[in-house]
């Protein structure tokens, strides 16, 4: 049976682009598929706890992890992963690094039998929000850390064979003065970005 893993890390709970986008595909994935499964985490709203010294004792040690072994399972059963992630700091939130600590763990990066990463097949569609554009050719792009870390940390456990990037981006032109000019630019990538996630939804 289908399954999608939601997850949204945005501090904004109203306004919030990523949320937005991100509930979109949700919404269009959903109708497409009535008896899908569905697994929402709201990382803002329900943090992770960084992994700790403690954690990681437990891991080497080979201790229990209800926690870890809970986050990884979520993982497992779903074939498409959505995440909403805005750029903070030209990166990723840290509730959504403290995931990545979580569920990337050696028993995902690849099947020693085949050297295969153990989650290749399933489908990772990220959903961004940037206050600024950092799109090829323009002045931000070398500062652009979100995407490229993103498709590092997949493609380490065999998830980037079909991994789909949506960016909605100029989001701070309606309210910072100095980037009013940018306001039909901002309000074409958020549209363009609804369009692309409803074409993925139902794919």
């Amino acid at each position: 049976m289908a399954h999608l893993l939601h997850i949204d890390t945005s501090l904004r709970f109203e306004g919030s682009v990523s949320r937005e986008v991100s509930g979109a595909f949700a919404e269009a994935w959903r109708s497409a598929r009535p008896d899908g499964g569905y697994t929402y985490r709201d990382l803002a709203a329900d943090p992770l706890p960084h992994v700790d010294p403690a954690a990681l004792a437990t891991r080497e040690a080979d201790g229990d992890r209800p926690l870890e072994r809970r986050l990884v399972a979520e993982v497992k059963a779903a074939d498409t992963l959505l995440l909403g992630v805005p750029m903070y700091n030209y990166g990723v939130p840290s509730s959504l690094k403290a995931w990545l600590d979580w569920v990337m763990v050696p028993e995902l990066f690849a099947d020693q039998q085949t050297g295969e990463g153990v989650l290749t097949g399933k489908r990772v569609v990220v959903v961004t929000a940037r206050g600024g554009s950092y799109a090829p050719g323009t002045p931000r792009h070398p500062f652009d850390f979100q995407e490229p870390y993103l498709r590092a940390v997949f493609g380490m456990v065999g998830l980037d064979r079909d991994l789909e990037f949506v960016h909605a981006e100029l989001t701070l032109a309606g309210v910072v003065p100095h980037m009013a000019q940018f306001r039909e630019l901002a309000v074409a990538s958020l549209e363009d970005a609804h369009r692309v996630v409803r074409e993925l939804a139902v794919a």
